[in-house]
């Protein structure tokens, strides 16, 4: 069965909805991006973009233009839907695990689900727990009982829907959309022959089949394995500061070794991925997913060491100026998600340890909540000649190149070993 895709709608704009949308609209195809945000429909349509993501901004301005990408708040007949919207997670009622929160999924199916036709498919792409895909499959029914779905009807269904994660790197989405392997998990085989044409349409790696399953472990899997990696890492850092070990110098000559590979510590795991998804398999499997527990509560607990830290080193004087070294979850972004920076310059605002001073270069203002705990918001070379200790808490570019004589007679906590 081969499907023509001449109208393609993406559910959600943000940093995966967006570039998928815009790269779409590149190859020639209609899209229509749908969001609930108004701000950002407005500032698409203009032909801006409201995240920060190299060259984005440049297709989307094309595409635009072109009229081949337009954005708006309700939902049209098309094709093809992608839905690229937020997972996360909520606590448990009994608390110390999360459940992952599917409410957004539902709510972007209730919206589809008014304009689907016989032959359209339907992809999600949010990272989701395993069965998330049918859930999906059922709510569409639910709203559409004269259409028939794969987890009732099979290879017959009326709709095709499929489960195909994201997995790129922010910061080279357009490059990682187009070059990276994609995994395609339809709920039937039907289903995935037709999301293999769709994606065809751009990516150049390659597209593997398997089951929606699979497909949503894979993700989960995936950046599991990040996590408990990072937290080895983690510990081995902590574990340095007690045993006064340099843990820069360690890593790199433990990596002497053909086959040892330590990642980089850190201040904690950020973004929306490492730090949400091991906990979508905890939640599933909680009696056998022990280890992948256990990485989560190491990488939760980094930033804690950090303030302590930071705290410890500011006791030692009278007036303390702590300038605290980014706010985003990696280097050179603007994404604040679940970031341990931001936790920790959070934390800090809420000691009466000293003037805390925020340095993040790619955000034009501090986010509401650090700017109502009078956290002061400086460019780097101000805050650096102000403050007595310097905090870094994320690698960007710019801290990278700090001249070190600026620092020298500092108390300098490095997070990051920009400096190590």
């Amino acid at each position: 069965m081969h499907m023509q895709f001449k109208r393609v709608s993406v559910i959600g704009l943000g940093y995966i909805g967006l570039p998928t949308a815009a790269v779409f609209a590149s190859r020639g195809i209609d899209v229509i991006g749908v969001d609930i945000n108004q701000r950002a429909i407005d500032t698409i349509n203009s032909g801006s973009i409201h995240i920060v993501e190299p060259d984005l901004d440049i297709v989307v301005h094309g595409v635009v233009n072109t009229g081949k990408l337009r954005a708006t708040l309700t939902p049209e007949p098309s094709d093809a839907f992608l839905i690229a919207v937020p997972t996360p997670f909520r606590e448990t009622p009994e608390g110390g695990s999360r459940e992952p929160d599917l409410s957004y999924i539902q709510a972007a199916a209730e919206s589809i689900a008014p304009v689907l036709e016989k032959g359209n498919l339907v992809i999600l792409e949010s990272t989701s727990p395993v069965g998330a895909t049918e859930k999906l499959s059922a709510w569409l029914q639910r709203e559409r009982p004269d259409l028939t779905f794969p987890h009732d009807k099979g290879e017959a269904a009326d709709i095709r829907v499929a489960h195909c994660p994201e997995r790129v790197l922010p910061g080279c989405v357009l490059q990682e959309l187009v070059a990276n392997d994609r995994i395609i998990g339809g709920m039937t085989p039907a289903c995935s022959e037709a999301a293999v044409e769709l994606y065809r349409i751009f990516v150049k790696g390659d597209c593997i089949v398997t089951t929606a399953r699979t497909a949503e472990m894979a993700k989960l899997t995936e950046n599991s394995f990040r996590d408990v990696n990072i937290a080895f890492a983690n510990e081995l850092s902590m574990i340095c500061d007690r045993l006064k070990i340099n843990v820069w110098e360690l890593i790199r000559l433990a990596n002497r070794h053909p086959r040892v590979n330590i990642l980089n510590p850190g201040p904690g795991v950020g973004g929306h991925c490492i730090a949400v998804d091991p906990w979508f398999i905890v939640s599933s499997c909680p009696e056998e997913a022990r280890l992948i527990a256990q990485a989560r509560n190491i990488n939760d607990a980094k930033p804690e060491h950090v303030i302590g830290q930071a705290m410890a080193a500011a006791n030692a004087f009278k007036e303390p100026v702590i300038a605290c070294l980014g706010l985003a979850f990696k280097a050179n972004i603007d994404d604040l998600r679940e970031s341990p920076a931001l936790q920790i310059v959070d934390a800090l605002a809420d000691t009466d340890v000293g003037e805390i001073i925020a340095v993040e270069p790619n955000i034009s203002e501090l986010p509401p909540a650090l700017a109502e705990k009078s956290v002061t918001f400086l460019p780097l070379q101000q805050a650096l000649e102000r403050a007595n200790v310097v905090v870094v808490l994320v690698d960007h570019q710019e801290f990278k190149a700090i001249d070190r004589s600026y620092i020298a007679a500092k108390v300098v906590i490095d997070t990051r070993g920009i400096f190590g």
